[in-house]
């Protein structure tokens, strides 16, 4: 299959998961196996997974799994990594298909998405950041990348020109002998050369592209972050938490937390969504006490590190520097 035809792909477990939401639309007042015993009998939030770069739907089957067990309605729709402002405003568009209450999660660049594209919707009540992006107005996900030193991941993109109807552009791409060290380091090596294989990039231009809302700021949110992640800082992860006074856990897992720790995510998804039934949601957010984490490094330092060089690759023009020189030599 082409990058193309990949990009408007769904994965089965999004499939299967948009058939349960129409069985679930005509179906009769939810049962008590349903309601899996909510305060006041309400029926389980819809959760929405929103995945990141270099990768597609199909990364979130564990968790999908595990939550359509538990009775949830589960959409994991495409992203389709062009950049922040198209692809938050096709992930908003899938949100308004829903009716009743949101739990929205996003891993690693879905969760710069999410952090727009719930805005203004008053259906989602949680989000949860998985090992993510979470910027504030202003901010672009190349942008935070340079706060604090950690990630490998600037020096280990493949820079790729790509044609299009608007004149194309370049795709980033993780080199594939780097794909497991950076992105999926617990991970067995046999499942991650087939991920980097049928990886899919993310455009250099839209990755640069700042945030327009913080949906953050007043949903209340849920973070899990990633000590031995080598694609985002953990420093840059922990100051996203506490910036938005999300509910965190952090454990021992590479960038693919969801993929690798699948039981952590689940708990922290179902803790969002018990949260929407018992009224505790509204007592998480704005003025609320962030939660207990690790020590960040320092900023000062950081600048001077490698998040920085990872920074300069994604978005500076050294990229098509590179890439002229390739086709000089060819």
């Amino acid at each position: 299959m082409g990058i193309s035809q990949s990009r408007r792909s769904l994965s089965s477990a999004a499939v299967v998961a948009l058939a349960t939401c129409a069985v679930a639309a005509g179906a009769s007042p939810a049962t008590a196996a349903e309601t899996g015993g909510r305060p006041g009998g309400g029926a389980k939030p819809t959760v929405v997974l929103v995945h990141g770069a270099f990768a597609d739907a199909s990364g979130w089957n564990d968790v999908a799994a595990r939550l359509m067990d538990d009775g949830y309605t589960v959409l994991a729709p495409p992203n389709e990594l062009r950049g922040l402002t198209e692809d938050a405003a096709y992930v908003a568009s899938v949100l308004k298909s829903i009716s009743g209450p949101i739990v929205l999660a996003g891993h690693s660049y879905g969760g710069a998405v999410i952090t727009q594209a719930a805005a203004g919707n008053p259906n989602v009540k949680a989000l949860v950041y998985v090992s993510a992006f979470a910027p504030d107005v202003g901010e672009s996900p190349a942008e935070l990348s340079t706060k604090f030193a950690g990630s490998d991941l600037g020096t280990a993109l493949n820079p790729v020109l790509f044609a299009g109807s608007g004149g194309g552009g370049v795709d980033l791409y993780i080199q594939t002998e780097k794909f497991r060290a950076v992105f999926a380091a617990d991970l067995p090596e046999s499942r991650t050369r087939l991920m980097a294989a049928e990886q899919r990039p993310v455009s250099q231009v839209g990755f640069a592209q700042k945030a327009t809302a913080a949906a953050w700021r007043d949903i209340p949110s849920w973070f899990v972050v990633s000590r031995q992640d080598r694609a985002i800082a953990p420093d840059l992860e922990r100051f996203e938490s506490r910036r938005a006074k999300s509910r965190t856990v952090e454990i021992d897992s590479s960038h693919v937390s969801m993929m690798s720790h699948p039981d952590v995510v689940v708990r922290q998804i179902r803790e969002a969504a018990g949260a929407i039934g018992d009224g505790a949601a509204g007592a998480i957010g704005a003025g609320a006490a962030p939660a207990e984490l690790a020590a960040t490094g320092s900023h000062g330092q950081a600048l001077a590190a490698v998040g920085a060089v990872g920074a300069a690759a994604l978005v500076s023009g050294s990229v098509l520097t590179r890439i002229a020189r390739r086709r000089a030599t060819r």
